[in-house]
Order: C-alpha cells, then sequence, then structure tokens
C-alpha cells in the first residue's frame, strides 16, 4: 500500500524549545510549521495517534536564568514527556548579557552552549527524542588539529550525544568531516544556495547568469566545494583565490596572510559571486573583492551563509562607497545586527520556511531529500525568470 507524506504518522508530539538568542527565529519557524500542519492529515486529526499533531503553537516556554556569580540553570516551563524535541540555539548572539557580580557581561558562544546543555538537562530524560538545531556550528572552525591543540568542535558533539541527543542539525558547517567524531548519530548540515541566487535575483533583477556575463568565485581553498557546486548549478565558469601566507610567523594564533593569489579566467565586464561559509571580520573577503574589482569585474556580489560581521560595519561602508562591492548576501540564521539590516547594500537569504520543512521532516522520520535538493528548485527558478522575467 502506498503512502503520501501527508499521512505519515509523526514520531512523537512535536515540541520546539528556543534559546533567548533565537526566540525570533523560532518564532518565524514555528508560524510556518502551524501552516503545515493545518494543511495536512486532516482526516486524522481525532484519531490518539495523531494528539498533539494540529496545535497553535510548537513552541514551549524556557529560561536560563542566573545568579548574581553569573552561574545559570536551565527550566522548561512545559511537559516534554513522549515528545520529539527540538532545541534552537544560536552561538553567535553576542547581543544578549548578563551580570557576573554587578558587571554587565556579554554573552560568548561558550555561554550559549552551556545553555543549551542545561536545557537537554531540563528535559531529563523525558523526551522521545532530543534534536539540537544549531545553525551555526559550534567551535566548527577548530575542527582539526594542526598541532598540539584542542578539538574542540569533535568533543562538543561527542558530548551532545553523551547527554542523549538524537540529531544534530547544522547549515554549512565549516568542515562537514567533523561528523565523523560521531559517526552512529544523526549529523545534517544544510546548504542555502536556492536562497542565496533567489535573493540576488530579487535585488539585481537584471543579472544575467550565462557564462558570458557571471562567474563564481571562492575567497580561498575551503570553499571550493561551495564554489564548484554553486557554478555548476549557474552553468558559469569558477575561480578561485588562494591565501599565501607567512609561515615563519604567528600572530593571534596563525600564520598572517601575506597575499590573496588568483587562478581563474578573465574578469573584466563580468559581475562576480563570491561564496563562502562566513563573512567574520570580513578582512579577507573585502580584500577579495576589491582584487576583483580591480581585475575590471562588473559588480561583485558577496554571498555568506552566516555574516558575524566581528570588527563592525566601517570597512564594509568604505568599500561599498568605493564601488568594490554592489551587495552581501547573508542567512537569517544567526544574529544580525539591527544596523547591518539597514544597510543598502545588505540582502537576506530568508532560511525560515527551509527550517521549518526539515523539522517537519524529521519529525515524521522522512527523508529530508525533498526539501534538500536546490538543484531542480534553483533551475525551476531560472527558467521562471527567463520566461517572464518577473520577480520570483
Amino acid at each position: 500500500m502506498n503512502f503520501s507524506y501527508e499521512s505519515i504518522l509523526p514520531i512523537a508530539p512535536l515540541k520546539v524549545a528556543a534559546l533567548e538568542g533565537c526566540r525570533d527565529l523560532a518564532a518565524a519557524v514555528d508560524s510556518y510549521l502551524v501552516s503545515f500542519r493545518q494543511k495536512s492529515n486532516q482526516d486524522f486529526q481525532h484519531q490518539p495517534n495523531f494528539h498533539g499533531y494540529h496545535e497553535e503553537s510548537y513552541l514551549i516556554p524556557t529560561a536560563c536564568p542566573r545568579f548574581g556569580t553569573g552561574e545559570a540553570k536551565g527550566i522548561i516551563y512545559d511537559s516534554v514527556r513522549g515528545a520529539d524535541l527540538f532545541i534552537l540555539a544560536d552561538v553567535t548572539n553576542h547581543s544578549l548579557t548578563y551580570r557576573v557580580c554587578g558587571h554587565e557581561n556579554h554573552m560568548s558562544p561558550d555561554d550559549h552552549y552551556q545553555d543549551l546543555k542545561r536545557i537537554i538537562s531540563a528535559a531529563n530524560g523525558k523526551a522521545r527524542r532530543i534534536n539540537v538545531i544549531m545553525p551555526f556550528l559550534y567551535e566548527s572552525r577548530q575542527h582539526r588539529r594542526s598541532q598540539r591543540e584542542s578539538l574542540d568542535c569533535a568533543f562538543a558533539l561527542q558530548e551532545l550525544i553523551d547527554m542523549g541527543v538524537s540529531n544534530i542539525i547544522t547549515f554549512d558547517a565549516h568542515d562537514p568531516r567533523v561528523c565523523n567524531a560521531i559517526p552512529l548519530y544523526g549529523f545534517d548540515s544544510f546548504n542555502p544556495p536556492y536562497q542565496f541566487i533567489k535573493g540576488l535575483l530579487r535585488s539585481e533583477p537584471d543579472l544575467q547568469i550565462d557564462k558570458e556575463h557571471l562567474m563564481v568565485i571562492s575567497p580561498d581553498e575551503g570553499a571550493m566545494e561551495r564554489a564548484v557546486y554553486f557554478a555548476g548549478v549557474l552553468g558559469v565558469d569558477m575561480g578561485m583565490f588562494y591565501k599565501r601566507r607567512d609561515y615563519s610567523v604567528i600572530v593571534k594564533g596563525k600564520n598572517p596572510i601575506v597575499a590573496h593569489e588568483f587562478l581563474g579566467d578573465d574578469l573584466g565586464g563580468k559581475d562576480v559571486i563570491i561564496i563562502d561559509d562566513m563573512i567574520s571580520s570580513g578582512e579577507s573577503m573585502l580584500d577579495v573583492a576589491r582584487q576583483i574589482k580591480d581585475r575590471g569585474a562588473r559588480r561583485v556580489f558577496i554571498c555568506a551563509t552566516f555574516g558575524l560581521f566581528t570588527d563592525g560595519f566601517d570597512k564594509f561602508d568604505e568599500y561599498y562607497e568605493q564601488g568594490y562591492f554592489s551587495r552581501v548576501v547573508t542567512t537569517n540564521l544567526n544574529y544580525r545586527a539591527p544596523e547591518l539590516l539597514s544597510k543598502p547594500y545588505y540582502v537576506e537569504a530568508t532560511m525560515t520556511k527551509f527550517l521549518a520543512a526539515i523539522i517537519d521532516c524529521i519529525n515524521h522520520d522522512v527523508s529530508t531529500e525533498h526539501v534538500n535538493d536546490p538543484t531542480e528548485r534553483i533551475h525551476s527558478l531560472l527558467e521562471r525568470m527567463g520566461a517572464d522575467g518577473s520577480e520570483p
């Protein structure tokens, strides 16, 4: 007997707990989940197996209050017994503060990670399954050992599994091979290429996607796989920069970059998309954008899953005014300062509906393939744009 996706029984009643750092994102995701389920399984809503399937909200209240010393505890204000619990955490939200002996302290990734473990502990083994959604994977840049140093990301993944987490969902992991630290457990890293191109086409409707007018650039060796896929699905050429470092010197724990060297075809007159997983300080990305523009590129678009902007926006404002880039596209998966949202060059690649669809699939314990295959969606988007030139 064939079953449609809508008639598949969920693994357990769905509940979503959001840490304070990502409650706005969680609220938007929750609204999509409610919408999805209002349209599905209507014939089964009164059956006992579908108890809790159609709800006005799947969010449950949580808190991590702190004592005067800065110590904290995790509290869940609703029952999670027998639930398929999804916990959302944004470890990059530095806007939150707490008091330590009368002094104000900003939340660091370590603080957010500890709060995540507190909420897992508060579930106290009662949930049917615990899933952690951490869009920016904690310590993901410390994913391998090149000298005598800690392996923070691998250790954190193992620690979460030891606490009873079944699935870890993240986006554009710095190196997805870090999943080898937990080979027998669920680890999924999703990517936003469809949302990038959709955001770009909305902001730049005259963008011509062909080999004569567009090129995709990898800003370093680490982003090569992303750039190869993006260029392949768009049917355009790609190039790359590699970082020439001074290995005789160590500055702030790493070898300083001497220069960015370019490998690729002529950029003259072409629009260029630079794609990477994150913008941290943005220094390297801006240097690459400047070199691309100096090589005769028409427009430069910067796409990054996470816009952290750890050194602020002054340098980006300066380079934008000088014409080195036209747009910066990032997702809404992590905290973004209100100042960024008002910038004339900023474009948001909205991931909310995509994340809700992922949660819905995992709750039904079915493959995410039909929501995680951007190739067909990108081709369909390009065909629509080519047919009538309308906004996607």
